[in-house]
């Protein structure tokens, strides 16, 4: 009642049922726009759902069959993908300008470790066994190299700066341009995140997810690696062997599932959602 909003925008869970009973409390429904952004790219809890909004924007065509079976109307549902950072939609440098302005090394292939924004899981154990993995013993070479992303938790970045590698590492703490460093990468080691996922796959990189939040990102998992764009694993050795794999002998796989990452992204959700916002206003009258 304070603030008298054109348009409420619900982007969690537990915010459809309670405004919209307020918003018909208060008989205003017919006045103010309620529509839900769903962050979740498969697996969704059904309090997600409800018949009285006006718009229901889904990432995927897996999420709206579940809206239907919810009881939402055709017409109620869009599919336009994940809504994301901007900067992810434009263009960003080459890989090779992006490698140089990072100063890493322009012809080792580069895969990028993250520990999300708090640097949370087997960043430091994974990190160790590519280290191993991406060192060419017999050649005394390394093979790869390693963008190590540690959030805030600056305990673990200054444990990994004091390793001695045997490769190329590059450990950061907070990004603010992760648009850059995932163009800078050829493949992505995260937990199972919308966001993440979804960004990565804007930027064409092969997925390699190592957990998950129970419930909501768990069918994340199977999103991306049923659509070839990934694989599942939480053994930082198996993590580290596939990424060797990739860079090496399996070099085409990396590449048919970098095309295929692209296939599912969707770059301009968050573009198509503001002008969408816009519409629903004109429609009625405000």
């Amino acid at each position: 009642m304070e603030y008298k909003p054109d348009i409420i925008i619900s982007v969690h869970p537990l915010m459809q049922h309670i405004p919209l009973w307020v918003l018909k409390w208060q008989n205003l429904q017919k006045k103010v726009i309620f529509v839900t952004v769903i962050t979740d790219l498969n697996t969704c809890h059904p309090t997600w759902f409800h018949p009285g909004v006006n718009r229901c924007y889904c990432p995927s065509q897996e999420v709206a069959k579940r809206a239907l079976l919810d009881d939402l109307t055709e017409s109620q549902i869009r599919v336009f993908g994940l809504p994301i950072r901007p900067s992810f939609a434009r263009a960003v440098l080459s890989k090779d300008d992006l490698r140089k302005e990072f100063g890493m090394d322009p012809n080792l292939p580069a895969v990028l470790l993250m520990g999300g924004g708090e640097g949370m899981g087997p960043v430091k154990k994974t990190a160790k066994a590519l280290g191993e993995s991406l060192f060419d013993q017999e050649l005394g070479k390394p093979i790869g190299q390693l963008i190590i992303v540690c959030g805030r938790n600056k305990a673990l970045a200054s444990t990994l700066e004091s390793e001695e590698w045997t490769i190329p590492v590059k450990v950061r703490g907070f990004e603010t341009q992760m648009e850059k460093w995932m163009g800078a990468c050829d493949c992505i080691i995260t937990k199972a995140g919308p966001g993440t996922i979804s960004e990565a796959l804007i930027r064409g990189l092969p997925i390699i997810l190592n957990d998950y939040i129970p419930g909501q990102e768990k069918g994340n998992v199977p999103y991306v690696v049923d659509n070839g764009a990934g694989v599942f694993t939480r053994s930082p050795k198996e993590t580290a062997r596939i990424v060797a794999e990739w860079f090496t002998t399996k070099t085409e796989e990396l590449k048919k599932m970098s095309e295929n990452a692209l296939k599912l992204a969707q770059p301009e959700p968050s573009l198509i959602l503001s002008r969408t916002y816009m519409s629903l206003q004109a429609n009625v009258g405000r």
